[in-house]
């Protein structure tokens, strides 16, 4: 059962009661991420989240962690293009504890310079890390591909410019700016009643200044051109490719159409590339399709990890698949066994505590509104045959937005836009 409260300040309270469960998980959601950075803050939101497991008035950086690890439980967070959220998990007797560490460390957080300058290091090493990582930068390249000079198209974790750059004041600005009370969501999945958890939250989370919601510049899709690819050549044993079309944004109704048909097209293994690529062919072993949806636009992802040699080939069978998911319907049972895996995986992910948490602080984020997930559910079982390949045409029709490769490529960025079809825009 979902439940929604809205403090005076703004701040949204929101459950899911799972009285069956043993745990609950608390989220605090801040809904600024990294899209709302200016480009010299390139960073700042991913930044933010390190600094402030760094210490508050009454806790130090080893307490926070000690107050809920030392009782079985996990603490963490992660920065997206759109949000921030904290985190933390356990027993459901202990839900005191974690909401007082938590809002302790979102709003009272010291931020002292020594942290920053030590985190400021921590940050250099994990973005190397990701350089390390040919996957990871396929990821970033392509992104920078697709949106260039545009916040979506930064790294999230920002460049090792960006970040030696930073100052400890342009980090307090940015988290005064973006964690105000309207931006801010609680969400708490588990073993827990709605009333118990705005009783013990509103005295945490009252004061928290209203602020204003953050803005972020609208991606302008005039703004995108000739496909580009982008090769970087390096020592590695594969090439990691990935191909970018258009998808769709969260809003748009067509969303659900374009998620069932990149799970036909490669998120199970049964999907029509797996089969084809992999075990009909045996070109790599990894390959896939995802999708991402942002306000205003989304992308849709086609990756795989192969030798150098099967290259050619590989696009050349991507570009065929798509091609006939654009000339020819999907068949009855194959429509219907990719609706039951989206509901079905849909169904025993909200079977966890903090997938519910999840749910709740996405949907009030992203949409400003608690979303049932039988409505989700209902969009997935009403689509048809002709609504999948629609989508298709749309996403695919008029070729691709960008192809990165990473790794020993031989071929030339020409021979690369010829094999994956050359009518990519």
């Amino acid at each position: 059962m979902h439940h929604l409260t809205t403090l005076p300040n703004g701040l949204r309270i929101a459950t899911a009661e799972m009285p069956h469960m043993a745990s609950v998980c608390v989220g605090l959601w801040a809904g600024v991420g990294s899209r709302h950075e200016p480009a010299r803050l390139n960073g700042a939101a991913h930044f933010l989240e390190h600094l402030l497991f760094k210490g508050t008035r009454r806790r130090s950086a080893r307490r926070i962690s000690g107050e809920v690890e030392g009782i079985g439980g996990y603490l963490d967070a992660f920065t997206a293009e759109d949000h921030t959220c904290y985190y933390a998990k356990a027993e459901a007797s202990r839900l005191r504890q974690l909401g007082d560490v938590l809002a302790d460390l979102y709003t009272a957080s010291l931020l002292p310079a020594v942290e920053v300058e030590r985190e400021r290091g921590v940050i250099r090493e994990e973005i190397q890390m990701y350089q390390d990582q040919p996957a990871q930068v396929a990821e970033e390249l392509l992104a920078a591909a697709v949106y260039p000079r545009h916040a979506l198209g930064r790294p999230l974790a920002g460049t090792l410019g960006s970040v030696s750059a930073m100052k400890r004041s342009d980090l307090v600005d940015f988290w005064r700016a973006g964690y105000g009370a309207r931006s801010t969501v609680l969400a708490v999945g588990g073993r827990v009643t709605h009333a118990e958890v705005v009783a013990q939250f509103t005295p945490l989370l009252a004061g928290l200044p209203a602020g204003r919601k953050p803005r972020f510049a609208r991606w302008q899709p005039a703004a995108v051109g000739t496909a580009r690819i982008v090769v970087d050549r390096r020592d590695t044993e594969q090439v990691q490719v990935v191909v970018g079309y258009p998808g769709a944004g969260r809003h748009e109704p067509r969303r659900f159409a374009v998620r069932l048909m990149s799970t036909l097209l490669g998120e199970k293994m049964d999907s029509r590339l797996f089969q084809s690529l992999r075990e009909r062919r045996g070109l790599c072993y990894s390959v896939q399709s995802e999708t991402a949806a942002y306000a205003e636009t989304g992308l849709l992802t086609i990756s795989a990890g192969l030798d150098a040699k099967q290259l050619r080939p590989a696009l050349g069978l991507i570009r065929t698949e798509l091609d006939r998911l654009c000339a020819r319907p999907v068949g009855r049972r194959e429509l219907r066994e990719a609706r039951d895996y989206l509901i079905g995986q849909h169904r025993l992910g909200l079977e966890s505590t903090t997938n519910q948490m999840m749910w709740l602080g996405e949907s009030l984020l992203a949409h400003g509104r608690i979303i049932a997930p039988q409505e989700a559910e209902e969009a997935f079982a009403r689509l048809t045959a002709a609504d999948v390949q629609a989508a298709a045409r749309e996403c695919f029709g008029t070729g691709f937005r960008a192809l990165v490769a990473v790794g020993p490529v031989e071929a030339s960025e020409d021979d690369l836009r010829t094999w994956v079809g050359a009518r990519g825009r």
